[in-house]
C-alpha cells in the first residue's frame, strides 16, 4: 500500500499544502466544501500524519485532560461523553480522570496532566472553588470550568447550566400544582449548582408568599448514609404538612421515592416530587418522575469551542456562559 504524503493529499484533493496542514489542524480559513473534500481524501488514501513530528513543531500533544467528579453520575458521564466525541472529531484525544470527589486524587492527577503536556484542561463541577496554577508546567495549560465555580474568574471561561432557573421553575410548578409546603431535599450545599438552585427554590417561595424556614423546608439528607429512611421519616413527622419536595438531583429524588411508597405515602397524591438531571431511569418508575433536563450538548459544544479558541490564544478570558434548562413535566409532579 502507498504511503501518501500531505503534498500527494493536496494534489488529489486539488488544493494547497497549506489548505490541507490547515484543515488537518482545524486551524485558519477554508470553506466547509473544502473541508469535506480534504477529509474524503485523507479517509480514501488511508493517509496518518506523523504526530510526533507534527507534536514537536507544533508544541501540542493534542490531548486535553477532563477532570470529572464521579463518572458513574448520569450528569457527568453525559458531559464527558459529550465532550470526548466532539473533541474526537477534531483531532483531539482525551484523558478522562475521575476524581472521586477526593481533593488529593484531583492534585494528583494534576500533575500527572501536566506532566503528559495537556494542551488544555476541561474541569467539571466539584465542592470547592477550582484553583489551577501551571506556570511551573513546560507550557501554560488553559482550562475551563463546567459547573465548578473558579477562584480566579480572570484566568478560564466559566460554563453552567441555569441551576436557579430549574430550580425556580420546579418550586413554582409545586405550588401551582397545590402544594403549600414544598420542601428542598439536597445533601451538601457547598458546590456552585447546589447553591444556585438552593436560591432558585428560596425565591420562587418568596415569589409566591411563603418565609422559607430551614427546619421547615430544607430536607438535608445522605442517601449513603444507612439512617437515610430513618432521617426522610423523622423529617415528616417534624412537617407533616410536607406535600412538596424539589430534589437537587434525580438519585435523591428516586431514593425518595422509592422509601416514600414502601412506607405507604404516595406520590404524587400526598407528596408530589420534582427531581433534576432528568436520567433515563425517570422515564421507567412508577410513576413517572418530573425533572429539569440540562443541555449536556450545547455546554459540551461551548466548552470545547471555549477551550480552543484559549489553546489557539484567540478566546476571552473572564467570561460566564449559561445554558438554560428545561422542566420536563412527568406524573410524580401532576394529581
Amino acid at each position: 500500500m502507498k504511503n501518501y504524503s500531505i503534498k500527494d493529499i493536496a494534489e488529489i484533493a486539488g488544493v494547497s499544502v497549506a489548505t490541507v496542514s490547515r484543515v488537518i489542524n482545524d486551524n485558519g480559513r477554508f470553506s466547509e466544501e473544502t473541508r469535506k473534500k480534504v477529509l474524503k481524501v485523507i479517509e480514501e488514501t488511508g493517509y496518518k500524519m506523523n504526530y510526533s513530528a507534527k507534536n514537536l513543531r507544533m508544541n501540542k500533544s493534542f490531548t486535553i485532560g477532563i477532570l470529572v467528579p464521579d463518572i458513574s453520575n448520569y450528569f457527568f458521564s453525559d458531559v464527558v461523553q459529550q465532550l470526548e466525541e466532539i473533541l474526537f472529531a477534531k483531532g483531539y484525544s482525551t484523558i478522562i480522570c475521575n476524581t472521586s470527589r477526593s481533593s488529593e486524587k484531583e492534585l494528583a492527577y494534576l500533575r500527572i496532566l501536566e506532566g503528559k503536556g495537556v494542551d488544555g484542561l476541561i474541569v467539571i463541577s466539584g465542592a470547592e472553588a477550582f484553583e489551577f496554577d501551571s506556570s511551573g508546567a513546560e507550557k501554560k495549560i488553559p482550562y475551563i470550568c463546567i459547573d465548578r465555580e473558579p477562584k480566579k474568574k480572570e484566568d478560564t471561561i466559566f460554563i453552567s447550566s441555569n441551576h436557579y432557573q430549574g430550580a425556580f421553575e420546579s418550586t413554582e410548578e409545586l405550588i401551582h400544582q397545590g402544594c403549600q409546603h414544598p420542601v428542598i431535599a439536597m445533601h451538601n450545599q457547598k458546590s456552585t449548582s447546589a447553591k444556585e438552585r438552593l436560591n432558585g427554590f428560596k425565591d420562587a417561595l418568596k415569589k409566591n408568599n411563603i418565609s422559607f424556614n430551614t427546619k421547615q423546608h430544607l430536607l438535608a439528607i445522605d442517601i449513603e448514609d444507612s439512617n437515610f429512611e430513618e432521617d426522610l421519616l423523622a423529617f415528616l413527622k417534624k412537617n407533616p404538612n410536607t406535600d412538596g419536595i424539589f430534589s437537587i438531583n434525580d438519585l435523591i429524588a428516586l431514593e425518595l421515592m422509592l422509601r416514600l411508597k414502601k412506607n405507604h405515602i404516595p406520590v404524587p397524591q400526598k407528596i408530589k416530587l420534582i427531581g433534576f438531571d432528568d436520567t433515563a431511569f425517570g422515564k421507567y418508575t412508577t410513576p413517572t418522575l418530573s425533572s429539569v433536563k440540562q443541555n449536556t450538548d450545547l455546554i459540551a459544544t461551548h466548552a470545547v469551542e471555549s477551550l480552543l479558541e484559549l489553546i489557539n490564544k484567540k478566546g476571552e478570558l473572564g467570561r460566564q456562559i449559561v445554558v438554560p434548562v428545561s422542566l420536563v413535566l412527568r406524573e410524580s409532579s401532576k394529581v
